[in-house]
């Protein structure tokens, strides 16, 4: 499959069901790394969740995203906003000029990047020293609910094992910042869902069946009972790790920190 084209049919789900980002990510990079104001490539946008995020505190950014379902729904719901331009682009080729933006971001994206050519071209589109950062809500998995619903992805989830995020280790990323320094910064994060949002939360990622898909009715039948058995006055709540990986870079000509 082509990876851009993994969400074109989850679109609606992906809106309503994904978790969101904290807020203190933007608190936590103005004082961090002083980035109070700017342009950002959101590089992977999806349907524009962190996007939204950066426009409410005042940036301007270009949300380059290639997969053509997902940026015109991020254009439907950002348009509004002055800051926001929808670019049709990938992590290897924004479409972005030389030296025209003052950060790059990727969340929930970067496992599907070619690593070596996207950090040449997030070099090559920002401006000298400027700031890079990478974010996953990583769903924890600790408590006995939490491992379940691991197990039941893993046992439906159709190439789970293969494009998981959590196939990139923390190594590859020191590898991407390099020679710059990188830092992890973490977050609480959570959702709660009454089953059709459990359900639909499901349905969000790319790797899980659709509704006409072989499985597909047993899977939401075990989903069911996992629920049933968790849920606490109709709810069940999926946990979060939000990590931020940032670091300053420099321009090409000028090297790295």
């Amino acid at each position: 499959m082509d990876n851009t084209q993994r969400f074109s049919n989850k679109v609606e789900d992906y809106v309503k069901y994904r978790p969101h980002y904290p807020a203190a990510i933007v608190t936590y990079l103005q004082e961090r790394f002083g980035f109070t104001s700017g342009t950002i490539a959101d590089v992977g946008a999806g349907t524009g969740i962190l996007t939204k995020l950066f426009l409410d505190a005042g940036y301007t950014v270009y949300a380059v995203e290639p997969n053509a379902p997902m940026l015109a729904k991020a254009t439907a719901l950002l348009n509004n906003y002055p800051g926001f331009t929808a670019v049709p682009g990938t992590a290897e080729n924004t479409l972005l000029a030389n030296n025209s933006v003052d950060a790059v971001m990727a969340a929930q994206a970067f496992h599907w990047f070619d690593a070596e050519k996207s950090k040449a071209e997030f070099t090559r589109i920002m401006n000298a020293n400027g700031l890079v950062m990478l974010v996953w809500n990583e769903r924890r998995i600790e408590s006995a609910f939490e491992q379940e619903y691991e197990v039941l992805i893993n046992r439906y989830g159709k190439d789970y094992m293969q494009v998981k995020h959590r196939n990139i280790e923390t190594s590859d990323l020191a590898a991407f910042f390099a020679p710059a320094p990188m830092e992890l910064k973490e977050f609480s994060n959570r959702q709660v869902f009454d089953f059709e949002g459990f359900k639909g939360r499901l349905l969000s990622s790319s790797y899980m069946p659709s509704q006409d898909d072989p499985g597909y009715d047993e899977m939401i039948i075990s989903l069911r009972q996992l629920f049933d058995k968790y849920q606490q006055a109709g709810a069940i709540t999926i946990t979060y790790d939000t990590k931020v990986y940032a670091g300053r870079w420099k321009s090409p000509i000028l090297g790295y920190i």
